[in-house]
């Protein structure tokens, strides 16, 4: 506790120094006080929401996710009209004659034409309105970029749930292999102790309490290989989790669910598939930027609506009652002539663009049905597969049990035990496994057809 006191404060100081210090201290000593605390159960639910939580890389999708939301909307906003308040007083150096060029009478000429009184006025509100086939056109293009944006993030999502589920499933194989190298050990130390005691009848020879040393050892090692590699997989899922990843939790597992029928995997996965939406909504996209660059041949309309003063005096009324405050409306048209084929060119790299989301467009649907058929597979071979294990386990531990007896009746051997051991381990190792692999193909397949 002592060493990690001084880890913490060491990295703390470190960072605090770049401006982080205070937050990471935070999190150190949340760590350490998370470190010590009961462990966690978590089911594969909670499992899966924490670690949408913590992920950076589903968080950088989400935040693209609404990045592309706000750009449909700033996209939006821009076909509709827009207002604006306009204040600013304008003072020019008169040129030493007076003129007729204000409200009431003679005054003094400004030394710059364009303006209209040596000091001017302005206070209005701004109405402006563009009309174009482009603004409409891009409006089309930011939602279906929006569109893409939330595939991609139920895709990174579902890619998130898979590495989730294979390091979830990933512990509790390690823990079963755990308790079966555990069990296989002290099956090896039962055996042990049976040689010693029938060498020390005189009823065996000592060749097989070295046999039953040998089988014990390895057994111990066995033991220890196990132990570690369940430590690898927790901190693994520990990662995935939580801030500190030796915090400790238990797993609870899942229950068994039979494999839905192949239709009704296809009419999921044609309906919910992330991929597949994504690669549509690019289509739909680079189409709207066809549509958009070609719209540049097109006129685009501008209304004006101005309302306000643009006077001498800063006020309603000016001199003999002249009215100052009024309005302006106006209207125009721009027509494009010749622009160097920019246009042209420009309508090129967008039909270009468009060729190639419909080649992705397409491969991501070969895909899809591929990897349906192939995860479908994988499924229905491992729970049959499963099935097959449980029964070659349940053979090897009634091997395992005529053989010792037979041994201490003398009529089998030590290394025929010590084999009988070994088959048994190895089954139950291999149903282990079997089940892992049933449960992340499992995975694969729901989360392709959106059930996870």
């Amino acid at each position: 506790m002592r060493l990690w006191s001084r880890v913490a404060y060491g990295v703390a100081i470190t960072l605090g120094c770049a401006g982080g210090g205070r937050v990471v201290a935070a999190q150190l000593d949340q760590a350490r006080q998370a470190a010590g605390s009961p462990p966690v159960g978590l089911t594969l639910d909670q499992a899966i929401a924490a670690a949408l939580a913590n992920d950076p890389a589903y968080a950088a999708a989400s935040a693209s996710t609404g990045s592309a939301r706000l750009d449909a909307a700033i996209s939006r906003a821009a076909l509709l009209p827009s207002a604006s308040a306009h204040g600013e007083y304008l003072y020019t150096q008169p040129n030493g004659v007076r003129n007729q060029a204000g409200q009431i009478g003679s005054q003094a000429a400004p030394r710059f034409i364009a303006n209209n009184a040596i000091r001017e006025y302005a206070s209005q509100l701004l109405v402006n309105e563009t009309v174009s086939v482009a603004g409409l056109e891009d409006y089309r293009r930011a939602r279906a970029l929006a569109s893409q944006s939330s595939a991609d993030l139920e895709s990174a999502r579902r890619d998130l749930v898979v590495r989730v589920v294979a390091a979830y499933f990933g512990v509790l194989d390690a823990s079963d292999k755990a308790d079966i190298a555990r069990r296989a050990m002290d099956e090896a130390q039962s055996f042990d102790d049976l040689t010693r005691r029938l060498e020390s009848g005189r009823e065996v020879a000592h060749a097989d309490v070295v046999k039953a040393d040998l089988a014990l050892q390895q057994r111990q090692r066995d033991n220890q290989d196990a132990a570690l590699a369940l430590d690898k997989a927790r901190l693994d899922l520990g990662v995935l989790l939580f801030p500190d990843p030796r915090a400790p939790y238990t797993l609870a597992a899942p229950a068994e669910s039979p494999l839905p029928a192949r239709s009704e995997v296809e009419a999921a996965a044609s309906a919910g598939n992330p991929d597949l939406r994504s690669a549509l909504a690019a289509f739909h996209a680079a189409h709207a930027e066809v549509l958009a660059a070609r719209a540049a041949y097109l006129p685009s309309i501008g209304f004006n609506y101005t309302y306000g003063i643009d006077a001498p005096q800063l006020a309603v009324n000016g001199p003999d009652r002249v009215r100052n405050l009024g309005y302006s409306a106006s209207a125009s048209i721009d027509l494009p002539v010749w622009d160097w084929f920019s246009t042209h060119n420009r309508v090129r790299q967008s039909q270009l663009r468009e060729k190639a989301t419909q080649a992705a467009l397409t491969t991501t649907q070969r895909q899809l049905i591929a990897q349906l058929d192939e995860f479908y597979q994988e499924a229905r071979v491992a729970d049959d597969q499963v099935a097959s294990l449980r029964t070659s386990v349940d053979t090897a531990r009634e091997s395992l049990r005529l053989t010792r007896l037979r041994y201490s009746a003398g009529e089998a051997l030590a290394l025929e035990v010590v084999d009988a051991e070994s088959s048994l381990a190895q089954a139950e190792a291999a149903l282990a496994d079997g089940i892992l692999r049933s449960h992340v193909a499992r995975a694969n397949l729901q989360t392709l057809t959106g059930v996870l």
